[in-house]
């Protein structure tokens, strides 16, 4: 069996065990620790573990920093930031950071293992606060005007159909082209046509961009809650 590689990276060592005790018992998990303090790169070099929890103080920009160089660094590998309690403009900093998800450091095993398999299979988790968290939304499309000039406002280039506002559904709730695939019983490649069509329509730069402009004109309404699965 392929074990996937979960690293725990905190500056408190009695977090890293806890984490790594809840772990404990998934054949399909190889767990390893990393002290923050020691080199991190270097250590995720020596493994390249699939998974990276960072366990981060969003009142301080180093843990973020981290992320984001662990992500700029090392593609493969998706992080998981674990924050104390993060508020919107903390959640927003993780979503710049390119992070996959973000969870509460009190969060329970079911939910951090659950987590790490949706992960795993290459899901976005943390598109889900795109429709459940208003503020977050706006300020993820404010970023990409200032970056790109874009206008709020402007028309898509040609309407989208059915089929594309239901693939941008799964999108926001970080689906897979795979996932997207099975649920609407056609082709990965089909559904790789579609969102390229989407991003087009949409003048998006990307995934998260497309949600969220999908949500500002009104594809799929705020406060939304995601899809069970």
């Amino acid at each position: 069996m392929n074990r996937t590689k979960v690293m725990i990276c905190d500056e408190q060592p009695f977090f890293r065990a806890g984490v790594a005790r809840a772990l404990e018992g998934r054949p399909n998990l190889e767990v390893l620790e990393c002290d923050p303090n020691q080199d991190p790169l270097e250590a995720i070099e020596a493994v390249l573990p699939e998974i990276v929890l960072l366990g981060s103080d969003l009142t301080t920009s180093n843990g973020l920093e981290l992320g984001r160089k662990i992500v700029r660094y090392f593609p493969n590998t998706r992080v998981i930031i674990l924050s104390p309690d993060p508020n919107d403009t903390e959640l927003f900093d993780v979503i710049r950071t390119a992070a996959v998800a973000c969870l509460k450091k009190s969060t329970t095993a079911v939910e951090l293992l659950e987590t790490i398999d949706r992960a795993s299979r290459g899901e976005y988790p943390i598109n889900e606060l795109l429709t459940t968290r208003p503020t977050i939304a706006e300020q993820v499309l404010r970023q990409f005007q200032e970056l790109n000039e874009i206008d709020a406002g402007l028309d898509v280039v040609a309407p989208l159909t059915q089929r594309e506002r239901q693939i941008l559904i799964h999108v926001t709730e970080g689906h897979t082209n795979k996932q997207i695939a099975a649920a609407l019983k056609i082709s990965e490649q089909t559904i790789k046509n579609h969102i390229s069509a989407i991003l087009r329509k949409l003048n998006a730069n990307d995934r998260a961009h497309a949600a969220v402009l999908a949500i500002r004109r009104g594809y799929i309404p705020l406060g939304r809650e995601p899809a069970a699965g």
